[in-house]
């Protein structure tokens, strides 16, 4: 084979090798691909000719006119991607167009059928070699990700995925040559490079080995980093502290897994314990950091007390507030905003923010006894609950403690009171000579009798001071918890649901009933005794919203297999119909929450309800536990839920027939059918008559 060097007139020899000007280079009209080249492969060809040099020569035949006459340019038979290569670098400027490309001419063989040849008959490196190889020019030549891109045209971030891959383990990668696993699952495995793990999963895994199942498995002791510790502690100083974040290339990671829960663990209990430190400099006796919210502590809890601003401060804060108003005229918010107006407009805003906080505070009493919590919210957020007194220091905590001398002159009345009482059976009771002393207890029980029959009647007849007298009976309760503060004889229960389910106290919808519960806690009077003026002071819209927050606080839906209540069960169901209660809003069928404590049976019908017949025979199958792993992705945004937690559709009434009204006879007393109530459970009460 003879090299030679083209010139004016194309060589007549077929089968050697020559050098043409790129200039001189142009496609050939029967090459066999129609489809045009992607800029993808355009620039990884380009790249590698660029560090690599021309690999494979580009197959030519001369351009002739149709006299025969040579036009001194060459058809690219085959290697059409590698000129286009070759002109994007000249575009570049990182070689003239007069650049000799290495050319072999071949004019005996058919040019359509080089070009379909070169484009038939080759096979594609598998997938697996090509991980391997790259692994090893980073393993082997310590080229990071943008070197080795660079020389085969492709992204780091290409790069960085092919680099894992090849860093599965070797037994994966041979089943995965041998068509035992398909790209997506070796994919999955590939989250992490612990070889013993990917190789265990492996082993465990069943029929099912959809990919998400394997991801799953493979980070199942791992902690997500939407997980509330991970967002608490955050990335940085989990990883400055030793710990290793497993990522995701190859899918939508939300942050990756932090691999070590111990270490989250302890990271987030020393950072809240830090900052209930910074809270206990407040003046707190004491404070308690905890990850989860201590719901069985068992303490009195105290809230802060409404304060009247100063002269100052409230001038202060009537400046500020038109200021405000002046800054953010004509702007929807921040981003619209210039940035010395938003900077100056955030510096008023956190001014006033710390004025208005001036308006409450806790007692000096309640802060020298009692303490707070620190725990962790369940969105990441620190949740600092203040105000809590053990039983042991109440007594010193109380804002309103009894006065002394008042404390002794009712001791005093008690005494006096019980030794009457000794009396009682006297039908004409002696005169007391001592001034002011009371009446004899039958005495006082016989008047009050008649006065509380008369505020029945009185009460009976105001339905304005009705829902003031249950408004306050109720909140004296739920806020304060004293029985004894109201006259009422109506007594709410709050059952703590926590003992029934797990985490529910962490949850955004208790979250929202515990922030609307806050709110309304700060507003109350410190003492329970100004209590009945603050809710008469309130306006009918605000005092009405009062007691439904207290009745709200009292609704009991519970199933329980000891305490069977149909009745109470049946309005829980008519209730829901009337608020249109949608649960799907804050609850969906996970393997934790439902999926994972039912039968498979339950499992098939869930999905045949909320997703269909086939999708329910397509899992019918498989082992229970991937059973349900496979159903949580598929009821997953269905709104799909179980009858317990379903609303009753509301019940039409049934049409009547015109004729049919006042026409039907009334039943005997002998023909009426029997309603007292039979097995407990089936029948309803019946009213007095």
């Amino acid at each position: 084979m003879n090299a030679v060097t083209e010139t004016a007139v194309a060589e007549p020899v077929s089968g050697v090798e020559i050098f043409v000007p790129l200039a001189k280079l142009k496609k050939s009209p029967r090459n066999a691909r129609k489809v045009p080249h992607g800029e993808a492969a355009i620039e990884a060809l380009a790249a590698s000719i660029q560090h690599k040099g021309l690999i494979q020569n580009l197959v030519v035949e001369p351009e002739v006119k149709e006299d025969g006459t040579p036009t001194g340019y060459y058809l690219v038979t085959a290697g059409e991607g590698r000129r286009l290569a070759m002109l994007l670098r000249a575009k570049r400027k990182q070689i003239k167009k007069s650049e000799p490309v290495r050319c072999w001419l071949d004019t005996a063989n058919d040019p359509a059928e080089i070009s379909l040849d070169e484009n038939v008959t080759r096979t594609p490196m598998h997938p697996a070699d090509q991980f391997e190889r790259f692994a090893e020019l980073s393993n082997d030549r310590g080229w990071g990700a943008q070197e080795i891109g660079a020389r085969f045209g492709v992204s780091a971030g290409v790069v960085k995925q092919r680099l894992r891959l090849g860093a599965v383990s070797p037994k994966l990668l041979q089943v995965y040559r041998e068509d035992g696993l398909t790209l997506d699952q070796l994919m999955a495995f590939a989250i992490t490079e612990d070889h013993d793990r990917q190789e265990q999963v492996f082993a465990n895994l069943h029929h099912n080995r959809e990919p998400w199942i394997i991801r799953r498995d493979m980070t199942a002791s791992n902690v997500p980093a939407t997980d509330r510790r991970a967002v608490f502690v955050g990335a940085d100083a989990y990883v400055e502290a030793g710990g290793n974040i497993i990522r995701d290339l190859f899918s939508e990671d939300r942050g990756g897994f932090f691999e070590d829960a111990g270490l989250l663990d302890m990271l987030a209990a020393e950072k809240l314990r830090e900052i209930a430190g910074e809270v206990q400099a407040e003046g707190w006796k004491w404070t308690e950091a905890h990850i989860d919210y201590p719901h069985a502590h068992g303490m009195r809890r105290f809230y802060p007390q409404t304060i009247a601003l100063s002269d100052e401060d409230e001038a202060r804060l009537e400046v500020l507030s038109t200021e405000h108003d002046a800054l953010a005229e004509g702007y929807s918010s921040y981003d619209e905003m210039p940035e010395d107006v938003a900077t100056k407009l955030e510096a008023v805003s956190d001014e006033i923010d710390a004025i208005s906080a001036k308006r409450s505070a806790y007692d000096a009493r309640v802060i020298a006894h009692g303490g707070a919590f620190v725990v962790l919210h369940h969105d990441g957020t620190v949740r600092i609950e203040r105000g809590f007194v053990r039983p042991e220091d109440e007594a010193l905590a109380d804002p309103q403690p009894e006065d002394e001398a008042e404390a002794i002159g009712r001791e005093t009345v008690e005494d006096e009171q019980a030794e009457d009482g000794d009396e009682d059976v006297q039908e004409i009771e002696e005169e007391d000579e001592e001034p002011g002393k009371p009446i004899s207890d039958s005495l006082a029980r016989d008047l009050s009798a008649h006065r509380t029959l008369a505020l029945r009647v009185a009460l009976g007849e105001r339905p304005d001071l009705a829902l003031i007298a249950l408004t306050h009976t109720l909140t004296a309760q739920l806020f304060y918890s004293y029985a004894e503060a109201g006259c009422l004889e109506v007594r709410p229960t709050v059952t703590p649901l926590g003992s029934h389910a797990d985490g529910i106290e962490d949850t955004p919808l208790a979250a929202k009933a515990n922030e609307a519960r806050e709110a309304w806690a700060e507003r109350m009077p410190r003492d329970v005794a100004d209590l009945w003026d603050f809710i008469v002071g309130l306006d009918d819209e605000k005092r009405l919203a009062l007691l439904t927050h207290c009745a709200s606080r009292t609704v009991n839906a519970l199933r329980l297999p000891w305490d069977r209540k149909p009745r109470s069960l049946q309005t829980a169901d008519r209730l829901a119909t009337t608020l249109a209660l949608d649960v799907a809003k804050d609850w969906t069928p996970t393997v934790d929450s439902y999926l994972g404590h039912v039968t498979k049976a339950h499992i098939v019908e869930a999905v045949t309800e909320g997703v269909s017949e086939d999708a329910a025979r397509r899992i019918a199958d498989m082992k229970k536990p991937d059973m349900a792993q496979t159903a949580e992705q598929l009821l997953a945004g269905t709104g799909w839920l179980p009858a317990v937690l379903r609303t009753p559709e509301p019940e039409q009434p049934a049409p009547v027939e015109a004729e049919e009204v006042g026409s039907a006879e009334q039943p005997s007393e002998a023909e009426a059918p029997e309603t007292g109530a039979e097995d407990g459970e089936a029948s309803y009460a019946v009213a007095a008559e």
